[in-house]
């Protein structure tokens, strides 16, 4: 505990946390601005000369649970950003400023101390969860009434939507811990996260549909194996057609946080230290 309060002191000491919270907010507004047009597009209907094979997945979508979740959880793919370097600089910081040597002279338990900065990087990510969540319900709560929607706040799916954000949240706080203990250098790895993220994103959906045409429409499945894709898909508010069940991205995604956590306390524990 001791240990954890060190790192959340860290935190606090520095400007880091709240600069990412001032990046988050224009990122935050502009996302809601594109998902109120398109949730007025969509509760609007108009949509009959769509292809039969495509209507299924645009009822989904247009569904109420569908365009409620998808308010309530906006930012995710910005936000999920934001969290995750927010995990690489709680590690790299140490290597950047020299303080490693120190922690790890008053702190022996290197397996501890990983634990304590998981930890730390997971309360930030709540924190950013939690801020952007109660921003997403009021004012979602505000456009849904607007299209005649209604805010569904009875629907059960709408709460799991928010709690699989939260879960999403979490994880990719894990996977910045993570990718920070990889890649010591501070620009290297906040770098090689976002072109990862959002490369990994553009990319694969880009690869995906030029394959998707050549060989089938299964092939857009494999798209829950992009950790950023299968993050969206958790909060889909309903199963979209054609598409993997919102478990399957939560599966996908714990995978990967379990596997770079259990890499990167085994390289803290094994690295050399200077």
């Amino acid at each position: 505990m001791n240990l954890v309060r060190s790192e959340l002191l860290k935190i606090r000491t520095t400007s880091t946390w709240w600069i990412f919270g001032l990046i988050m907010l224009p990122l935050w507004g502009l996302t809601l601005l594109i998902n109120w047009l398109q949730t007025e597009a969509l509760a609007s209907g108009g949509f009959e000369d769509v292809p039969a094979e495509q209507a299924e997945q645009l009822d989904a979508v247009a569904s109420a649970d569908s365009l409620a979740a998808n308010l309530y959880t906006n930012a995710q793919f910005f936000g999920l950003l934001i969290v995750m370097l927010l995990g690489i600089i709680v590690v790299t910081s140490e290597f950047f400023h020299q303080t490693v040597t120190t922690t790890f002279l008053t702190a022996p338990h290197r397996t501890a101390v990983m634990v304590a900065k998981l930890v730390a990087a997971a309360v930030l990510a709540m924190l950013f969860w939690l801020v952007t969540t109660v921003l997403n319900v009021l004012v979602g709560a505000l456009i849904l009434t607007s299209v005649d929607v209604g805010t569904q706040f009875g629907s059960g799916a709408i709460w799991q939507a928010i709690g699989l954000n939260a879960l999403a949240y979490l994880l990719w706080s894990v996977l910045g811990v993570g990718l920070g203990v990889l890649i010591r250098s501070q620009i290297g790895a906040t770098v090689t996260g976002i072109l990862l993220y959002l490369g990994g994103s553009i990319g694969a959906v880009a690869v995906l549909g030029i394959l998707a045409s050549r060989y089938g429409e299964w092939i857009n499945q494999l798209q829950v194996a992009v950790p950023s894709l299968a993050s969206s898909l958790m909060v889909s508010g309903e199963d979209i057609p054609g598409n993997p069940a919102r478990w399957v991205g939560a599966a996908v995604l714990i995978g990967y946080a379990v596997v770079a956590g259990t890499i990167g306390a085994l390289t803290l524990r094994r690295r050399d230290i200077s």
